[in-house]
């Protein structure tokens, strides 16, 4: 696991993205207390020293994951977040759920696997002219891709479960949070003063609501696993190099030897 890299944000960046903030103290979990700062105007305010700290955390379990050659799962659905996490995901290489969340994503993924065939079916029909269906029969079977298409498209290659789910809001996302701790798959998420800290292993405290904030640490976790995929893509590449290197040494070396021996026959 990489230690000891630079972190990529600040507390000054966290400040000026909002990421303190958090709900108003009426709608506060007490098990997030110890994650926060003060009360300020009837507004819990995030302790970002310890977002820092849970961070720089957050970024060696990505590291560790991609080094493991095991996938990550980002969801967010909510409006502020399912933009961020379908361009980051794309970016990194990862798998996303932007949209909408169906139950057994995780814990009945053979299920979901069926809906992707069924995606490629139709596809492929539409591709094909139709085969035949009136104008009305297309209509509709194009509707049923845009809609599969919108649900599935981030995890339409997913053929076994992620080795981490990162969620923004573990309230807004509870049932993939759940689905994932059914089967014992290590739980991120950006966490807001508002939400159960429990189920999720690994918290990110944070607002959860603002743009900025969400952005600002989905893209460095997506950053890290970029880095981590590029260095390990270096290191395979110099390994290959180096056995071919060491291959064409033997192979010479072979070579060398055959060609004495056959001068030694030449001479007797």
């Amino acid at each position: 696991m990489a230690k000891n890299q630079t972190l990529p944000v600040s507390i000054k960046e966290l400040l000026e993205a909002g990421a303190h903030f958090g709900h108003q103290k009426q709608r506060w979990n007490p098990k997030m207390k110890r994650y926060i700062f003060e009360e300020r105007n009837g507004i819990y305010i995030i302790d970002l020293a310890k977002t820092i700290q849970q961070l720089r955390i957050a970024l060696e379990v990505v590291t560790s994951v991609v080094e493991k050659h095991q996938s990550v799962l980002f969801v967010g659905t909510k409006k502020q977040a399912k933009v961020v996490i379908k361009e980051c995901a794309e970016r990194c290489g990862e798998f996303y759920v932007s949209e909408r969340w169906l139950g057994g994503m995780l814990t009945n993924l053979s299920t979901i696997r069926l809906s992707v065939k069924t995606l490629e079916r139709i596809e492929k029909r539409i591709a094909s002219g139709g085969d035949g269906l009136t104008k009305k029969e297309m209509t509709l079977l194009s509707k049923e891709r845009q809609k599969l298409d919108r649900n599935l498209s981030g995890i339409r290659s997913m053929r076994k479960p992620p080795g981490l789910l990162v969620v923004v809001d573990p309230n807004k996302e509870h049932i993939a949070v759940a689905e994932a701790n059914k089967l014992g798959i290590p739980v991120m998420g950006l966490v807001d003063t508002n939400c159960d800290p429990d189920p999720v292993d690994y918290v990110i405290a944070c607002n959860d609501d603002a743009l900025k904030s969400i952005k600002l640490i989905i893209q460095a976790l997506s950053d890290r696993i970029i880095d981590r995929k590029t260095a390990l893509n270096i290191a395979i590449q110099r390994e290959e190099e180096e056995q071919d290197t060491e291959r064409r040494a033997r192979e010479s070396h072979v070579e060398e030897m055959e060609s004495e021996e056959e001068s030694e026959e030449e001479k007797e």
